[in-house]
């Protein structure tokens, strides 16, 4: 039922899928660019509307009543930003645990510009030793897809110069506040 639903409003909203490729059953899933809260909103359409389940990380004050029951059936992690906790290292064992884990992140870490990336998302992959899919959310063409699998090298700085170059023809919806 989810899935019809998804797929309803999706279209009726204007998008359209791009390339969905192969299913991996874990991954980490780099989302870019990211310039608007609407990326939740249609990403997390475009995800259900082809039948799949990703986990996401959120700042941890938004799992309040009633959300926090909202968030978690969506898939939401809570993050305590205010702990000396790794979330690389928590997600890594996550990964090791289970059979099927696809974990959303955005690694520009903001919705502002940011010139450099977080890495989180490449360790995650890099220690849980799965690819990471590129994922893209183009408001241009009203499209979301993805550009295929990355399996990282070790290469960090030439890793992440590699997957930013997925991104240049990917339109955000704020084109001022993506560097690539």
């Amino acid at each position: 039922m989810m899935k019809v639903l998804s797929n309803w409003i999706f279209r009726i909203a204007g998008w359209r899928k791009g390339p969905i490729g192969e299913v991996v059953p874990k991954c980490v899933i780099c989302v870019a660019p990211h310039t608007s809260n609407w990326d939740f909103v249609f990403g997390q359409l475009f995800y259900g509307a082809i039948g799949r389940k990703a986990y996401f990380l959120m700042k941890k004050e938004w799992f309040v009543f009633p959300f926090n029951f909202i968030f978690r059936w969506m898939g939401g992690i809570p993050v305590d930003r205010s702990k000396n906790t790794s979330v690389t290292y928590l997600m890594v064992e996550e990964m090791t645990k289970r059979t099927r884990f696809q974990l959303v992140i955005t690694p520009e870490g903001t919705r502002k510009m940011a010139e450099d990336w977080k890495r989180g998302f490449y360790y995650i992959a890099l220690k849980s030793n799965v690819p990471i899919l590129l994922a893209y959310i183009d408001y241009l063409k009203k499209e979301i897809g993805f550009k295929g699998l990355f399996y990282p090298t070790g290469n960090a700085d030439a890793d992440i110069s590699a997957i930013k170059a997925y991104y240049q023809d990917v339109m955000p919806k704020h084109p001022r506040n993506f560097a690539n």
